[in-house]
Formats: structure tokens, C-alpha cells, sequence
């Protein structure tokens, strides 16, 4: 009943020059272990990493065309006519929207007693989505241009650029119906740039 015992622990491992008898469990474990120990531990190389020694990553080569179109995207103009859309849609759903609550909509002044037919309420909301869309749009091209001559100029990005642009944006506008208002005009536009730039950082 000795032999078949014998028979299972006759495996024999060498190491660091000594013999020993283990199972074969213990020898498959033992063979684990240096195995990890080549590949995770202290014997694995570390390789050199240094874009210096691996060289520059390849990167694609861009055409003219594609050089042409990233230079307009990034152009002032570029971005003023992309405000000034926005401005013109946004506009025009905020003058649709206040026709639409607004009681008085369609009223003939003269004849305020008459009912405005459907026809005359939709022209007047009309006019004064048209009328929003476009004072939104002049606000829009005229803050986006003028942030983007300030960014370039200044060689920054931050909320200071938004402040200067209100300032210009609202001062410009305030400035036809005087000094004093224009005045009024800047401090307000900066002030809410500010309030904006504050919330969105």
C-alpha cells in the first residue's frame, strides 16, 4: 500500500541547486509563481518609453483644402456669421413666443374693439418675430466679432474676453441715444457676460 504513495511524491524539482520532493500540484504552483515573477516582478525589463527613443507619433497629412476650411472655421467672420444665425433663429422663436401670450396681438389702435381675425394675428406675430430676429442677430455677430478680436489680441481664453465684448457690444448699441446711455449700456452687457461666464464655469 507504501508504493503507489512513493510513486506520487517521486517528482523532484531543482532548485538553487538542491533537490527536494514536491507534488506535482506544488510543482505546477511553484512554476506559477516564477512565471509571475518573470513577467510582473523584479525580473521583468522595463522598457523605455521616451518619444525621443520611439520617434514622433505618425500623424495624417492635411491636404490645402483641409488647411483652407480649418483656417475659415476658426476666422472671426466665420464665427460672427454662425452668431448671427443663431441669434436671427433664437430671436425669432423669443418674438413668436412673446406675440403669442401677449393679449393685444392683432388690436387695431384706432378700433380697439373690433376682433382681429386670424389672419392679422399671425402678420403681427410675424412682424414682431422678424422685428426680435434680427436685433438678435445684430447683438450676436457684433459680441461673437468683437470677443474674437479681444481673443486674439489678448493670446487668452477666459472670462475677461466675454466681459470686454459685453462691454463693447452693449456700449455700441447704447451709444446711439447718447453718452450716458451707452455708458449704462457697457456697464450692463459686462455685467451680465460676467454673470454668464460665471455660471457656465
Amino acid at each position: 500500500m507504501a508504493a503507489p504513495a512513493q510513486s506520487r511524491d517521486a517528482s523532484v524539482t531543482v532548485t538553487s541547486g538542491q533537490s527536494e520532493s514536491v507534488s506535482p500540484a506544488e510543482n505546477v504552483s511553484l512554476q506559477y509563481s516564477l512565471l509571475l515573477e518573470h513577467l510582473i516582478g523584479d525580473r521583468r525589463k522595463i522598457k523605455d518609453l521616451n518619444p525621443t527613443v520611439m520617434g514622433p507619433m505618425p500623424s495624417p497629412h492635411k491636404t490645402n483644402e483641409e488647411k483652407m476650411i480649418e483656417r475659415g472655421m476658426e476666422s472671426c467672420a466665420f464665427k460672427s456669421l454662425i452668431a448671427c444665425v443663431g441669434g436671427f433663429v433664437l430671436g425669432g422663436a423669443f418674438g413668436v413666443f412673446t406675440a403669442g401670450i401677449d393679449s393685444n396681438v392683432g388690436f387695431d389702435p384706432k378700433d380697439p374693439l373690433r376682433t382681429p381675425t386670424a389672419r392679422e394675428v399671425l402678420k403681427d406675430m410675424g412682424q414682431r418675430g422678424m422685428s426680435y430676429a434680427k436685433n438678435f442677430a445684430i447683438v450676436g455677430a457684433m459680441f461673437s466679432c468683437s470677443e474674437c478680436i479681444i481673443e486674439s489680441h489678448r493670446g487668452k481664453s477666459d472670462w475677461k474676453n466675454a466681459v470686454y465684448s459685453g462691454c463693447v457690444t452693449g456700449g455700441a448699441i447704447g451709444f446711439r441715444a447718447g453718452l450716458k446711455a451707452g455708458v449704462l449700456g457697457c456697464g450692463g452687457f459686462a455685467a451680465f457676460s460676467a454673470a454668464i461666464e460665471y455660471y457656465l464655469r
